[in-house]
């Protein structure tokens, strides 16, 4: 499901993973600043996803295309929606 803007959040992560939590809290806080729709997967229910991502988490696309991996930042992940907006 899509935002009125049409921006679509996803996160994949898997449990345990602290840089995973510190993304997941930062594309949550920019829900304050923009409306988008989050989809959070955990890549252990799909092997072709935990085969690609395994070392590479968090990864966090918008609107389908990947924007971050390992780390993001409030500031940048704002940036990087309002030139979705």
């Amino acid at each position: 499901m899509k935002s009125k803007q049409g921006l679509v959040i996803k996160v994949l992560s898997k449990p345990n993973c602290h840089l995973c939590e510190v993304a997941k809290d930062v594309v949550r806080r920019a829900r304050e600043e923009i409306e988008f729709e989050i989809e959070e997967v955990d890549i252990r229910g799909d092997t072709d996803l935990f085969e690609k991502y395994k070392n590479d988490i968090p990864v966090i696309f918008i609107n389908s295309r990947k924007a971050f991996k390992h780390r993001v930042e409030y500031k940048a992940f704002i940036k990087r929606l309002r030139m979705k907006v």
